[in-house]
């Protein structure tokens, strides 16, 4: 436990800070899994529209710092590329 004031103030800082990060994370981990579950059951048009939440989802928190931009990338080059085998189908 930290004994200096600004230590203290940067301790309820990141705790603050990583619930909301951990919560942007879960958010972005479920459209994905909403965007593959919607793939997998054949469903290309609500699977393209839950994508597009999701990428949003996706760059906006790629724009916050909470993820590398090139994670971000990657994670929306994978669900489109999802999406677009299925289609190939």
């Amino acid at each position: 436990m930290p004994n200096i004031k600004s230590a203290k103030k940067r301790l309820k800082q990141s705790v603050v800070r990583r619930g909301r990060n951990r919560s942007i994370k879960h958010a972005i981990h479920t459209e994905a899994k909403k965007v593959l579950a919607a793939v997998e059951s054949g469903d290309l048009e609500g699977a393209e529209a839950v994508f597009r939440s999701a990428s949003k989802k996706v760059d906006r928190a790629a724009s916050r710092n909470v993820i590398h931009r090139n994670a971000a990338a990657r994670t929306k080059s994978r669900l489109s590329a999802k999406i677009k085998k299925a289609k190939g189908k």
